[in-house]
């Protein structure tokens, strides 16, 4: 009886330990709470890396998502990107503007008042979200009342979905009112005051939120910290991301493609350019680009590869210099975000490029249009002597060479003569002097 009674012993403990979660299950199902920073502007990368948290935060069960905030404002397309994100999360969102001396200025305003919850540490301020250009300076007046009017119906939305003050969040943005931490907590802008993140912690124990009509009551009491670091792509899309440097990329792209075509083989420039244009492609894709400035731009190369094959004396590459200037400013520029390249970007690479165009058209032009320096074709036009008389054959010689000639008139022998045509191997020439 005891082989058996073992057996079942051992297969009874086999299944039991089979039936026990991996380390990995408890640490899914531990309470935890993730945590991102936020120290940047608001653009396509930070949109990409919120939108990434807040999705692994559904999927590994965090009890709640907090963003440590400290951000200038950015784009008002990114802003709308993280606040949607923000306000259909599965997974309570906490927004903290910390530590001292940060701010949730311009976009922030809006990420800030669509969290469940929103606190902010001593010695920060929210505010000023009147919309600006890129360059930080007032809208045109043709578009200023409209996006102006936009910003207040989408404040008054996220204040009446998450019971903020409306009134103040509106005049955030129609006259740039900014508050400290206190006054922020008076005017129900913000739920909480917190000198730290423990602290903050510590205050959201038994904190009562609505999400979707239910009440979710959150229980901070013993819970694990758990921070969610950004990825290299991240940080790639973070740099290549900025307007001003896509804009560089693109023009070297094109430079470097079009340097390739005008001169085949030189390999280097062509590799260079395809890179830079991928990558130029690839940052685009999250920016709020014009394509009808690309679409000039790419004119502008036409118009320079066109001066390669025409003798327009100029005109082709002023008008490409013109297309590339237009199609410069209206690249990032459209009604709805306006957004443009800085000025001490746009000059140097517009006089640059350009002068690289024109230059490498008028060289490639003249290569072409220059006599040919080598071979039979450069013999045409050169003054030779006649080797012996040439009726209508003989030899003559020149460029230090003795050729097959031959002629409609007769030449006698030591006669110059001029090269006219060469075919098979063989000079037509003429008098020098004669028809």
């Amino acid at each position: 009886m005891k082989p058996p009674a073992f057996a079942v012993f051992t297969l009874t403990l086999a299944l039991f330990a089979l039936s026990l979660p991996a380390p990995a299950a408890f640490a899914a199902i531990r309470p935890h709470f993730n945590v991102i920073e936020l120290r940047d502007t608001i653009n396509p990368a930070t949109e990409d890396f919120i939108k990434y948290a807040i999705n692994h935060s559904q999927e590994d069960k965090a009890e709640f998502l907090v963003i440590l905030l400290d951000t200038p404002g950015g784009l008002m397309t990114s802003m709308r990107g993280i606040a949607q994100a923000v306000l259909n999360s599965e997974v309570p969102i906490i927004v903290y503007v910390s530590p001292s001396g940060a701010q949730a200025a311009s976009a922030g305003v809006f990420l800030t008042a669509a969290a469940d919850i929103a606190a902010m540490a001593p010695g920060t301020n929210i505010g000023a979200a009147h919309p600006v250009t890129s360059g930080g300076g007032d809208l045109p007046s043709s578009m200023s009342e409209k996006v102006v009017n936009d910003m207040r119906a989408f404040a008054r939305s996220i204040a009446a979905q998450r019971g903020r003050n409306a009134e103040w969040l509106e005049e955030a943005v129609k006259s740039s009112i900014s508050a400290t931490a206190q006054e922020a907590f008076e005017e129900n802008v913000i739920d909480i005051v917190a000198p730290s993140l423990p602290a903050l912690i510590e205050k959201l124990d038994g904190w009562q939120i609505q999400r979707k009509g239910a009440a979710l009551v959150l229980n901070t009491r013993a819970i694990e910290k758990i921070t969610i670091e950004p990825g290299w792509q991240y940080s790639v899309l973070r740099i290549i991301g900025d307007p001003n440097l896509a804009y560089i990329l693109l023009m070297i792209g094109l430079a470097g493609l079009y340097f390739e075509l005008s001169n085949p083989g030189a390999v280097l420039p062509g590799v260079i350019g395809g890179i830079s244009l991928i990558l130029a492609l690839y940052a685009m894709q999250t920016l709020p680009v014009n394509y009808a400035g690309i679409l000039i731009i790419i004119l502008a190369v036409i118009f320079f590869i066109a001066e390669i094959k025409i003798a327009s004396h100029g005109m082709l590459s002023v008008a490409g210099v013109i297309c590339l200037a237009l199609g410069s400013l209206m690249l990032f520029h459209n009604p709805d975000q306006p957004m443009q390249i800085a000025w001490s970007v746009f000059f140097p690479t517009v006089a640059t490029v350009s002068i690289f165009f024109a230059t490498v058209s008028a060289l490639a032009f003249k290569a072409q249009a220059s006599r040919p320096k080598t071979g039979a074709e450069a013999l045409v036009g050169l003054t030779g002597e006649a080797r012996g008389d040439i009726d209508p054959e003989g030899k003559i010689f020149v460029n230090g060479e003795l050729w097959n000639a031959e002629s409609e008139e007769e030449i006698s022998s030591g006669e110059k003569v001029e090269v006219v045509e060469v075919y098979n191997l063989k000079l037509k020439v003429k008098k020098i002097g004669g028809r």
